[in-house]
């Protein structure tokens, strides 16, 4: 059975829309009994009535789970799940049955990764339950295992370039923080990363966790201001089955799937008040409850926050909880602006440029020196994010050839004031005039709704309204 087992596991990876389930049992009334009811319920199954037939189908017809007999003809189910486990195939979710319900049976085959044992005779509709509930936890593992190797991948050989005083500084800082972690088997002191978009907030939180003893855990990053505000509370906290309308099945939360490792909040200062206070309670119990149940679940994730707000504002506008931020703030690294980091710019550009010509095979190019005197008397008001989806955009249309100033067509830094700014509105109507000031503000800050709407000393739902009214 080995062999056969060790041929056939090798070819099960052909997708399926479907969920599959095959029924190794050797009552033939049965095992139909339970096709058909599961069957109507939308699930594709196929039946084999021994380990042998079980075995051959497991290449033709790959199943999401198998519900396994523990008495067969030509052996025991035992030996089918250990033979299975074996070949590493714990994708495939197993509940075992028996008519005989020893316990010594129900121990051996949970230690060997089942995921439920079910004592014949066997309610149908309560098999169904128990159908939809494994299935549905195998779903949400695999997607999490998936996320975390993702991430995990995401903060491997992440670089921080920069040698002007500010980044060095910053590094003697995320050192300092990731010897507090190998130290002691404590959980780290929050950190908060404070700083304007795109000056590489996430690729200091992604250093930190790298740093940390936490290395090998999950990296969860949680954009803040991109989540849905109808779902957020379920999205970070989770939520049972039946919480509120169309939630058919519990859902883990990105607090919870962080699990020992890390949960970087980014644009902590977008999270509405209501939710300010219970990720507060999460952080100074370390419990959270998901929504819809009054039971408590362990918090042991280490928590980062960032934001483009000035935090000290929004405590004084009553928009950001003061509380929650004294108990984010214990340790704070400031970004520099880009336009604050002298040659660090050319060594961005050189390092942007380099990386987009590998990827897209083309040869290096050097910038000419206007390019250069360019790139260093601009205001980089998106910061290295502008500057990365900058240069690739230009190494793409150069072809790999020599970069001038010309092909970046940046504008100098202006040291005009806002009121000659204004001036030069000239005879505009109040809806132009408007327009314009929106349409600036906007490209100052790289498309940061928040940020512009600062700038220009209205709400973010006002500026968000105008946008609209505009077509913006």
């Amino acid at each position: 059975m080995k062999e056969v087992i060790n041929t056939q596991l090798t070819s099960m990876t052909v997708p399926v829309l479907e969920k599959q389930i095959l029924i190794v049992e050797d009552e033939t009334v049965f095992a139909r009994a339970i096709e058909k009811r599961l069957s109507r319920a939308g699930y594709k199954c196929q039946i084999a009535s021994d380990i042998k037939t079980a075995v051959e189908k497991l290449d033709t017809f790959p199943p999401d789970l198998i519900l396994l007999d523990m008495r067969l003809p030509d052996g025991s189910g035992l030996d089918f799940l250990a033979e299975l486990r074996a070949k590493q195939s714990t994708s495939i979710a197993v509940i075992v049955m028996s008519a005989y319900g020893e316990l010594e049976d129900a121990v051996s085959a949970m230690k060997l990764g089942a995921s439920d044992y079910l004592k014949k005779p066997v309610d149908l509709d309560e098999l169904l339950l128990n159908v939809e509930k494994v299935l549905d936890k195998n779903e949400l593992s695999r997607k999490l295992t998936y996320s975390t190797k993702r991430e995990q991948h995401a903060v491997e050989g992440v670089e921080f370039l920069g040698e002007c005083q500010a980044i060095v500084e910053i590094r003697k800082q995320v050192e300092q923080i990731s010897r507090l972690t190998r130290t002691t088997d404590a959980i780290p002191p929050t950190v908060m990363i404070l700083g304007d978009t795109g000056t590489g907030k996430d690729v200091v939180a992604r250093l930190l966790h790298a740093k940390s003893s936490r290395n090998d855990k999950p990296f969860v990053h949680v954009d803040c201001a991109s989540l849905p505000k109808d779902l957020i509370e379920a999205e970070l906290f989770g939520h049972e089955k039946g919480a509120y309308t169309n939630a058919y099945v519990a859902r883990t939360g990105l607090i919870e799937a962080a699990e020992d490792g890390t949960l970087f909040l980014d644009e902590i200062g977008e999270l509405p008040l209501d939710l300010q206070s219970k990720l507060l309670a999460v952080l100074e119990r370390r419990t959270l409850r998901r929504v819809g149940t009054t039971q408590e679940k362990p918090v042991a994730a280490w928590f980062i926050a960032a934001t483009n707000h000035n935090i000290d504002q929004l405590t004084q506008k009553g928009e950001f909880r003061s509380d929650l931020y004294y108990r984010l703030n214990v340790l704070n690294i400031t970004m520099p602006h880009l336009c604050e980091r002298g040659q660090d710019i050319m060594i961005l550009a050189g390092y942007f440029a380099k990386q987009t010509a590998r990827r897209y095979g083309l040869k290096t190019p050097a910038f000419t020196r206007d390019a250069e005197q360019a790139l260093m008397n601009y205001s980089w008001p998106g910061n290295v994010r502008e500057m990365r989806h900058l240069l690739e955009r230009v190494v793409l249309l150069a072809g790999g050839g020599e970069l001038n100033s010309e092909m970046l067509a940046l504008a100098p830094r202006s040291a005009g004031t806002k009121s000659e700014a204004i001036a030069d509105l000239g005879d505009l109507t109040l809806d132009s005039a408007e327009l314009l000031l929106i349409k600036q503000a906007l490209e100052r800050t790289n498309g940061n709704v928040s940020r512009a709407a600062r700038e220009l000393g209205t709400t973010r739902m006002a500026l968000r309204y105008r946008m609209k009214k505009y077509n913006l």
